[in-house]
């Protein structure tokens, strides 16, 4: 015990002298590495030849010799110590000040839980109620499980700086693990349960992680086979259900805990902590960096092998601290969360969101349209592909009304649309390219002619608010704010939400900046763009081949430079320096444009804000050599309620053509409205749907620049487990490509 006195009892057992039986007191100082040191008892006497100058005697071994006098010799060895590596404002308690009192400023992630235990102590912060148990913790509760969690990581061996895998889906206990994890200053590698096994087995070797943390037994044992015999793991924890359900056979030697056994663990070595002053003194105490890394992100992987962006404490506080200009967000108001948790959007708003003392609800794809009408949730992020849904389902409940009623309702909605496009007019939100901006005589008549018509329309516009749109709202359930990224937003569908009054803000980001680069404000919503930059990023817009910065309004590859920029690829130096140029701009590999600044007119609220066209590697490059930007054409093409899913092709061919998966309900739906098929018909023949879906798209692409030519019609939806879309709902291009190559080639013969 350190710099505790010894006691040694001079007895028959060690001393030949009976009558000298007493109780000696020890007190070292200090001693030396790895030498012995000779003290002589006479007596009651004690006779020590050297003042000793070590402050830690970690393992001391007493001989005595037989005689009058008797020798303690004390062999020492010095025991390194444990360094403890904490979020300096969490665990504030926990570190020496050294007479300097300790700052209350953020320096790394974990460190938000004490700020916002601190303020919003007893309201609810997470609700999660499809796990068993449901739970339901407020934040105080939050910090503590969050401590203890992080604690019981450090008993079982976890080490700052170390890699460990998080393999799980949304979950109070996801959040909690991650942040348990940072909080001891190792690294998480986070990803879902829904990608293939070979991509997580790919991700925990190339991370080069030691231990797996995993959802559940089920989502285990369908790794088990690969992993234990392709994975070095030190140990695995258990986030939900119980260990008897692993698989037999495949964890031995590696040792399994449960979260609760984890929490256990954590909460009685606090305790110890807390009740010994020698215990603390075993470790040397460091604090966490803001440059440290935070997070292994691994990219989605639509063109390849995923990569591991390294995101620091910083880039990660960058987001919590900036993302408020977005729009308001106070104490008390509720949050949806759906999208898995590892999704860099998801991750970094809900870590904000925590800040501001608003309470998290879990929900499931499966319950998301229950869970909408009953939490009733101020805010939600998802993708486009669950606005489109929801947007696809009030159009079919509507079709599916009485004449009358849809007659009604779909008039009411064309005479909303054409309002807020006035509107946007008149107040300057309407997107344009053009740098030169109108004449003073121009813009007062577009203000006013807009204006005029737009207050005829209005009282139209308000009975449809109270009538229609009030019940269609309460269906979708979202009471503020919708946020949408991952993806463009279709217009048609950005416009229909507008004109029920439901507001749906756009961002953008990627992985690799943390990822929130920009977004559109609540009075500066630009349908059509991504809003503005955040606070202390900066963008220009370069030209693909000389790199020449282009003016605002011309189109080519988007730049970005900030707080939020990624340290780089793990163990991918070639690729950081393709996407990183030495002035720190990162090429998103985007192609878009910066809207011109404006002093009047209808574009006047719209400069300098980003607009996003597509990734440069979608890019379509026909034999003629014109380049075709195909996210436009399948934007258009997805108005149809009959196409499900399509993928524009082309590549060094004469045209384009189309990959496309038919809502089949919905063709066959329109195939006896359109008299194709008799009323009692239960499908549709293949040509019969192709000649549909060829009539959809001259409908809804003819005023796209390039139209499509061949298409073929594929069966089976693209999804996460065909391995046709990324575990963030993208579709994978090249995989939808090479799965159908045969099919593509006869398109073309």
């Amino acid at each position: 015990m350190l710099g505790a006195p010894i006691k040694i009892s001079s007895s028959p057992s060690c001393c030949s002298s009976s009558e000298n039986r007493k109780a000696i007191m020890l007190s070292p100082v200090c001693l030396d590495k790895s030498r012995s040191f000779q003290f002589l008892f006479s007596g009651s006497k004690l006779q020590c030849s050297k003042t000793l100058d070590i402050k830690q005697l970690s393992s001391a071994k007493f001989r005595v010799s037989r005689g009058s006098k008797f020798r303690v010799f004390c062999d020492s060895k010095t025991q390194e110590l444990q360094i403890r590596r904490c979020s300096p404002l969490l665990e504030k308690a926990s570190l020496p000040s050294n007479g300097a009192p300790l700052s209350d400023e953020w320096k790394a992630v974990p460190d938000i839980w004490r700020s916002s235990a601190e303020k919003y102590g007893d309201q609810v912060a997470l609700v999660d109620p499809y796990h068993d148990p449901p739970s339901t913790l407020t934040y105080k509760q939050l910090e503590q499980e969050i401590l203890d969690f992080a604690e019981g990581l450090r008993v079982i061996g976890v080490k700052p700086e170390e890699k460990y895998a998080l393999f799980a889906d949304n979950s109070c206990r996801w959040l909690i693990a991650d942040q348990g994890i940072m909080a001891t200053g190792a690294i998480n590698v986070v990803r879902g349960s829904r990608s293939a096994v070979k991509e997580l087995l790919h991700i925990y070797n190339h991370s080069e992680s030691v231990g797996l943390l995993i959802d559940n037994p089920e989502f285990f044992n369908r790794l088990a086979g690969k992993f234990c015999s392709n994975a070095s793991m030190r140990f695995i924890v258990l986030l939900w259900g119980e260990k008897s359900r692993l698989a037999n056979n495949e964890t031995l030697g590696v040792p399994v805990f449960s979260y609760k056994e984890m929490v256990k663990l954590g909460r009685e070595n606090r305790a110890a902590l807390i009740d010994s002053l020698d215990a603390r003194k075993g470790y040397r105490y460091e604090v966490i960096g803001s440059d440290d890394i935070a997070t292994l992100v691994y990219t989605s992987g639509t063109t390849g092998n995923p990569k591991g962006v390294m995101l620091s404490h910083k880039n990660l506080l960058h987001q919590i601290e900036n993302l408020g200009v977005l729009g308001p967000a106070k104490a008390g108001d509720r949050f949806l969360s759906m999208l898995p948790t590892w999704h860099t959007y998801e991750r970094a708003c809900e870590y904000f969101i925590f800040t501001r003392g608003i309470e998290q609800v879990y929900t499931t794809v499966r319950t998301l349209k229950d869970d909408l009408r009953n939490y009733k949730p101020d805010y939600m992020i998802s993708v486009p592909l669950v606005y489109e849904t929801l947007y696809s389902g009030i159009q079919k409940q509507i079709s599916s009304s009485p004449n009358a009623i849809k007659l009604i309702v779909f008039s009411f909605i064309r005479i909303s649309l054409a309002y807020t496009e006035l509107k946007r007019i008149y107040e300057g939100l309407c997107l344009t390219r053009n740098p030169e901006e109108p004449s003073h005589i121009v813009s007062m008549f577009d203000y006013l002619w807009s204006k005029t018509i737009a207050t005829i329309l209005c009282p139209l516009h308000v009975l449809a608010t109270k009538f229609v749109y009030k019940k269609i709202r309460s269906a979708i359930g979202i009471q503020k704010t919708a946020k949408s990224g991952g993806g463009s937003l279709p217009t048609h569908i950005e416009k229909f939400y507008e004109a029920i009054g439901l507001e749906v803000q756009n961002g953008y980001g990627l992985t690799e900046t943390s990822p929130c680069i920009a977004g559109r404000r609540p009075y500066y919503n630009v349908l059509g763009s991504v809003g503005h930059p955040i606070p202390l990023t900066e963008f220009k817009v370069v030209d693909s081949e000389t790199g020449e910065i282009l003016p605002p309004g011309s189109k080519g590859i988007i730049k970005v430079r900030g707080p939020p920029v990624m340290k780089g690829y793990y163990k991918n130096p070639l690729a950081t320096r393709q996407a990183l140029d030495e002035y720190g701009w990162l090429n998103t590999g985007d192609i878009g444009w910066i809207a011109p600044h404006h002093s009047v007119g209808r574009s006047r609220r719209c400069g300098g804000v980003i607009v996003f066209e597509g990734r440069a590697k979608d890019t379509i490059v026909l034999s003629s050599g014109e380049n075709v930007e195909p996210l436009e054409i399948e934007e258009a093409a997805l108005r149809s309620t009959l196409i499900q899913q399509i993928v524009v092709i082309g590549q060094d061919q004469r045209r384009l053509g189309a990959v496309i998966v038919p809502n089949k309900d919905e063709a066959l739906l329109a195939a006896k409205e359109a008299s194709v098929v008799d009323a009692d018909a239960v499908g549709l023949s293949k040509e019969q749907i192709s000649s549909m879906l060829h009539e959809e798209l001259r409908k809804w692409t003819y005023e796209c620049s390039f139209q499509i030519g061949p298409i073929l019609v594929v069966d089976e939806p693209f999804t996460i487990e065909s391995g046709l879309l990324t575990p963030t709902m993208k579709i994978r291009r090249d995989q939808v490509v090479a799965q159908y190559k045969e099919e593509i080639a006869n398109l073309y013969k």
